[in-house]
């Protein structure tokens, strides 16, 4: 596979993935679909909104440079095209790819610390204590009076974090070497500029005309217009007046 279109398909795999950890980190933000308690109740790992800025905008970034660099390039044709796209492609994805670690580790602890909720008449972080083990007890989950369901709303969400962190640390170190090789030796696809496209593969003419009957067809009414039966080329070229000359 070219590298224009590995990181055109890496680009349009980060985007969606970064706008899931973008809505996964606002519903944190609203337990229970509630903003009753946004304002002093919730942990700190949703605070930290490692969904929306870490695994969502500076993952947003490098997929929309990873699209584009997955375009025709505007830096010359050939093996040379797309240099400058791929560079800056390299940078976009080592930024999203410490994006992705960072919303990984957040949400990875708020996982194991679990949700601050109130309990035996108070609010703090009561499963912080069990290394994560409350995770496969349902059964206490069910000691957080408020927010309701708060413990299988966190791990939820949570958990689609750390699995879209996940694939994104994946396609962000691909694009980073998929690019770095794109700079390097530039993109595999040759370009021309032709009547049927923006930009044409390189091919012979008979293959020309049958991916572009259009334009051999004007390119035939043309040549008959300008040169009628019994006149050639030479002819035309010599009876051309030329300014100067009687």
């Amino acid at each position: 596979m070219c590298t224009g279109k590995c990181a055109r398909f890496v680009g349009l795999s980060l985007i969606p993935l970064s706008l899931v950890c973008i809505v996964a980190n606002t519903l944190l933000l609203v337990p229970n679909g509630q903003t009753t308690w946004t304002k002093d109740h919730l942990s700190l790992q949703v605070w930290l909104m490692a969904g929306f800025v870490g695994g969502g905008l500076m993952v947003l970034c490098p997929g929309i440079s990873a699209v584009r660099a997955g375009g025709k390039g505007c830096c010359g044709a050939g093996c040379c095209g797309n240099r400058c796209r791929m560079l800056r492609s390299v940078f976009c994805s080592a930024i999203g790819l410490l994006g992705a670690i960072y919303c990984l580790s957040v949400s990875g602890t708020g996982l194991r610390i679990g949700p601050q909720c109130l309990m035996n008449g108070s609010w703090d972080y009561h499963f912080q204590d069990t290394a994560g083990s409350y995770l496969l007890n349902r059964t206490q989950w069910n000691l957080c009076v408020e927010p309701p369901n708060v413990v299988l709303w966190n791990l939820t969400l949570f958990s689609l974090l750390v699995a879209a962190s996940c694939l994104e640390i994946l396609l962000c170190g691909v694009q980073l070497v998929n690019a770095s090789i794109g700079v390097l030796c530039g993109d595999c696809r040759k370009k021309q500029v032709g009547r049927c496209g923006m930009e044409l593969a390189r091919k012979p003419i008979c293959s020309l005309a049958v991916s572009c009957p259009h334009f051999i067809f004007s390119a035939g009414l043309l040549s008959v217009r300008l040169h009628p039966p019994g006149h050639s080329l030479l002819d035309t070229h010599l009876a051309r007046p030329y300014p100067g000359i009687n």
